[in-house]
C-alpha cells in the first residue's frame, strides 16, 4: 500500500515562508478537493461542545479553530495564486503578501494555544472555508468569497469575540485576538479595492456586481449570522450600499 504524506502545519508554514516565491515561476500545481490535514477533520455539526471562554479549554479551543481559520486563509491565497496566474500583477504581489501575513496569524495562535498547555490536534477541525471556494470560480469570484465575504465575516465574529474576552482574565488570547482582527481588515480592505478595481477594468458596476454576485453565492459559501461590525467593515472598505446587501444576506440566513 502506498503511503501518502500529510504535510504538517509547520511545514505549511516553512513552505509560506520559503518558497511562495517560486509559485511564480512555477507552472502550477493540481488544486486537491480538500486540503490535507495533519489531524482529524470532521464537519462543524460533528465538534464536541465548546467550553466558555472563562475556562482555559474554551480559550484554547478558541485559538485552536483560530488557527485552522487562518490555515484556510493560507491555503486559499496559495490557492488563487496558482489558479489565477493571469490576474494584475500588483494584486498577485500583494495577495503574496496577505498570504504571509495568514501564516503569521497562523504561527502566533499556535504559540499561544501551546502556551495555554494545548496542542495543535486536540481538537478535530474542517475546512469548509476552502470548501465554500471552487475550480469555476472567476477571479471576482475569488476575491468576494474569501477577502470580502469569508475575512469580511471574521471582522464581524473577532468584534464579538473580544467584547466577551474583555469580562474575563485571558490577556494572552486578548491580545492575540486584537493583533489578528485589527490586521484583517487591511486584508479585507486589500478584498474590497481590488474587487472594485476589477469589476472596472470588466466593465461591470461595482455596487451592482456586488449585490447580485453575494445573493448567487449564497448557496455555497457557509452561514453566516454574526451581528455586523460596521465600523471594521467600513474601515475594509464596504460602502454604505454593500453593508445594506450584507445585511439582507444575514437576514436570509437567520430566516432559513
Amino acid at each position: 500500500m502506498l503511503a501518502f504524506h500529510r504535510p504538517s502545519v509547520i511545514e505549511k508554514i516553512k513552505f509560506i515562508e520559503d518558497d511562495l516565491a517560486l509559485l511564480a515561476h512555477s507552472a502550477g500545481f493540481a488544486v486537491p478537493a480538500l486540503p490535507a490535514r495533519d489531524i482529524l477533520v470532521l464537519p462543524p455539526q460533528s465538534h464536541p461542545e465548546k467550553k466558555g471562554l472563562s475556562k482555559i479549554e474554551g480559550q484554547g479551543r478558541l485559538l485552536h479553530d483560530l488557527a485552522s481559520i487562518e490555515l484556510q486563509a493560507m491555503e486559499l491565497g496559495l490557492r488563487t495564486l496558482n489558479e489565477f496566474p493571469q490576474a494584475p500583477a500588483e494584486f498577485l504581489k500583494e495577495l503574496s503578501e496577505v498570504t504571509r501575513g495568514e501564516s503569521k496569524h497562523l504561527q502566533l495562535c499556535l504559540e499561544g494555544l501551546s502556551k495555554l498547555g494545548f496542542k495543535w490536534g486536540h481538537w478535530p477541525v474542517h475546512c469548509s472555508l476552502w470548501a465554500a471556494t471552487g475550480k469555476e470560480d472567476s477571479l471576482l469570484d475569488r476575491i468576494l468569497i474569501v477577502h470580502r465575504y469569508l475575512e469580511g465575516s471574521g471582522l464581524d465574529a473577532g468584534e464579538q469575540i473580544l467584547k466577551r474576552l474583555k469580562s474575563i482574565h485571558a490577556p494572552r488570547v486578548q491580545q492575540i485576538l486584537t493583533l489578528i482582527t485589527e490586521e484583517e481588515v487591511a486584508h479585507v480592505e486589500f478584498g474590497s479595492r481590488w474587487y472594485k478595481s476589477i469589476c472596472l477594468l470588466e466593465g461591470l458596476d461595482p455596487e451592482k456586481d456586488f449585490s447580485e454576485r453575494m445573493w448567487k453565492l449564497r448557496k455555497t459559501v457557509p452561514r453566516r449570522i454574526e451581528k455586523l461590525s460596521y465600523e471594521l467593515r467600513k474601515k475594509a472598505g464596504f460602502s454604505d450600499g454593500e453593508l445594506k446587501v450584507c445585511e439582507n444576506l444575514r437576514a436570509h440566513f437567520l430566516s432559513t
